[in-house]
């Protein structure tokens, strides 16, 4: 099979460029990418090999080591007053 890209200038560079970065032609350039895609579509479209956690369980598993007396010592009002605690502004709600 043959195909014909019609590319802007810009992209005809850049693939020249990053085919004689490698020591191959741009024609050789786009077949290895060609090959390297189709052979492994399982790569572009199958799951994230990490699985995805909700954040309350991440943010669980993160403080699980934290012992309890450090939470005694936050602010309780540390979330509401945040700008206070981070930036010393004066607290909004007192």
């Amino acid at each position: 099979m043959t195909l014909v890209l019609q590319l802007p200038d810009n992209k005809e560079a850049a693939l020249k460029a990053k085919a004689q970065a490698q020591g191959v032609s741009a024609e050789q350039y786009v077949q290895r990418m060609v090959d390297r895609d189709l052979e492994e579509p399982a790569r572009s479209v199958a799951a994230p090999a990490v699985p995805h956690h909700h954040i309350s369980e991440v943010i669980r598993e993160i403080m699980s080591d934290v012992p309890p007396e450090v939470f005694e010592s936050l602010p309780r009002d540390g979330a509401s007053e945040h700008d206070h605690y981070i930036y010393g502004t004066p607290k909004r709600n007192q």
